[in-house]
């Protein structure tokens, strides 16, 4: 998985990070500036966000203090793994948090831009499990008051939905820089969620309002995880 044909293959990671008390919430927030410096110098990192949450299961414009997330695109798995494991920020990160989890991902299929550039290079196919999305957008502000309209809705199928293992609603900047992430047991559930219901209703109204000046849409093969979520890792309920 780390090359093909002698060619280094990109791995994606999102390190989630749970903070509990004032301190370290404190702590954590001002890392969304001061995490820049060192993400910067990291060695086979080729791009990276900060980001915060959202209140509940994370999809809404509320800001959760306690729940943090890095976003990290790799030369390869094996960069991914020695980076995360001895860079200090994130041994920072892991040391102020109560609990922390990391999913590594082979990028799938990607269509759209984040901030100018494409930052995923999808290489893998979908068979196999499981399997996650990320749609990633910047909302016009002419257009927060009907995207946050639409997405309650859509939080509440997701979480009502029995084959997602995980959700989370992230961001760079409250209410205009929002990004959705989940995992499923396959592409075949995952697709069907896309396909129906609140969520393709959302997607039309976005398309006829152009409400979003840049957008990404991403589909990965979740390659492998390291620590815990909730006390236990999300994955296992896709054995």
């Amino acid at each position: 998985m780390d090359n093909a044909g002698g060619r280094a293959i990109q791995v994606v990671t999102i390190s989630f990070f749970r903070f509990g008390g004032v301190m370290a919430r404190i702590w954590a927030f001002t890392q969304m500036g001061f995490a820049r410096i060192a993400l910067a110098r990291a060695v086979g990192l080729q791009f990276w966000k900060l980001c915060g949450s959202g209140v509940g299961e994370g999809f809404t414009p509320l800001p959760n203090t306690g729940v943090y997330a890095i976003l990290a695109t790799w030369d390869d798995q094996r960069t991914a793994k020695d980076q995360i494991s001895q860079l200090s920020i994130y041994k920072a990160y892991r040391k102020w948090a109560n609990e922390h989890w990391t999913v590594f991902l082979a990028p799938a299929s990607a269509r759209g831009h984040w901030s100018g550039v494409e930052p995923f290079q999808a290489w893998a196919d979908t068979a196999g499990a499981p399997m996650a999305a990320l749609t990633r957008a910047s909302i016009r502000p002419r257009a927060v008051t009907r995207f946050w309209g639409k997405e309650p809705p859509i939080s509440q199928a997701i979480g009502d939905n029995e084959s997602v293992l995980f959700k989370i609603g992230i961001g760079e900047a409250p209410l205009v820089r929002q990004v959705t992430f989940s995992i499923w047991p396959d592409a075949s559930a995952m697709a069907a969620f896309a396909r129906s219901g609140p969520h393709a209703e959302a997607i039309r109204a976005v398309r006829e309002g152009d409400w979003f000046s840049e957008e990404l849409y991403a589909r990965f093969r979740v390659v492998g995880d390291d620590g815990a979520w909730g006390g236990r890792s999300p994955l296992k309920d896709a054995a």
